[in-house]
C-alpha cells in the first residue's frame, strides 16, 4: 500500500513519543494529533491521551469524535503541575525555528513595528525549559526555518546554555518533523542536522528549503513508511475524514 507524504508524516510524529513511557502527549497540529494516537494505538500503549480540555481519556477516538472513556480529570492546574515537572512531551508549531532551536509564535519583524502579529508568547518557554519539546512544521521553507528568529518563544540549546543550569536542567528538545524530512539536534555543538528524508525527497530539496547551512549527512536514511497495520488505523480508525492531507496535500 503506497502511503501519501501525510501518512509519512504521521509516522514521523508518532515516533517522537516511542520510548517515553507514562507521559501526557501533547500534540498540537492535525498530523501530531494523528500520531500521537497512533503511537497510543501501537507502540505506546503507556502515553496519556486529553480531549484537548479538561479530562484524560481512555479510548482513542478518530479526529473530530468525542471519547467514549474518561480515565482522569486533568484541570488547569493539575496540568500545570505536569508541565513543570516534566511529565510531559509537548509537539508544538513554529511560525519560525533557527539552527539552535529557538522558536518564534508571537510576531514577525521588528518589535517596534512587527509586519505580523502571531499568537503570543503562549506557554512556550515553559515547555522548552521544563519538559520535553518537538516540533512540527507542515511547510518546510526558508521563511519558517530561519538564520535568526525575530523573537524567542520556545526556547533553543544556545541561550539555554548561556543563561545556566537552571535552564538547562530539564532543557530537552527532540526532533522537528516537517513535510520534507525529520531533523534532531544530535550534533556537537547541539544544532539541527537532517536524520531522515522522506520518500521522494532529496538532500538538496531539503537544503534549498532551510535558511540556514543544514547537516544532511551522507548516509542519511529514509523516514519510516507506515506498515499496513498503521495504514489502516490511519485510514480506518484515526482519520476516516482524511483531515491530514489538509495539513500536507498529496
Amino acid at each position: 500500500m503506497n502511503a501519501s507524504r501525510a501518512e509519512i508524516c504521521v509516522v514521523a510524529c508518532a515516533e517522537v513519543w516511542r520510548g517515553d513511557g507514562e507521559i501526557l502527549a501533547s500534540p498540537m497540529g492535525t498530523v501530531p494529533t494523528i500520531g500521537a494516537r497512533l503511537a497510543r494505538l501501537t507502540f505506546a500503549p503507556e502515553l496519556l491521551l486529553t480531549d484537548g480540555e479538561a479530562m484524560l481519556i481512555a479510548d482513542v477516538p478518530a479526529l473530530g469524535r468525542p471519547a467514549r472513556v474518561i480515565e482522569g480529570w486533568l484541570p488547569f492546574r493539575r496540568h500545570l503541575a505536569l508541565v513543570t515537572g516534566g511529565r510531559r512531551h509537548v509537539m508544538m508549531g513554529a511560525s519560525q525555528l533557527d539552527r539552535y532551536g529557538n522558536q518564534n509564535i508571537s510576531r514577525i519583524g521588528d518589535a517596534r513595528r512587527p509586519d505580523r502579529q502571531l499568537l503570543g508568547v503562549r506557554g512556550a518557554p515553559v515547555n522548552s525549559l521544563n519538559h520535553p519539546v518537538s516540533y512540527w512544521i507542515p511547510r518546510h521553507s526558508p521563511r519558517v526555518l530561519v538564520e535568526r528568529v525575530d523573537m524567542v518563544c520556545g526556547v533553543g540549546h544556545d541561550r539555554a546554555a548561556a543563561a545556566g543550569p537552571a535552564a538547562t536542567r530539564f532543557h530537552g528538545l527532540r526532533r522537528v518533523v516537517t513535510d520534507l524530512a525529520v531533523l534532531d539536534f544530535e550534533t556537537p555543538d547541539r544544532t539541527l542536522r537532517v536524520r531522515s528524508l522522506h520518500p521522494g525527497v532529496t538532500a538538496e530539496e531539503v537544503r534549498a528549503a532551510t535558511g540556514f547551512p543544514l547537516d544532511v549527512p551522507a548516509d542519511v536514511p529514509r523516514t519510516r513508511p507506515p506498515t499496513a497495520a498503521e495504514l489502516r488505523l490511519i485510514r480506518e480508525v484515526l482519520d476516516p475524514d482524511g483531515l491530514r492531507d489538509r495539513e500536507v496535500r498529496p
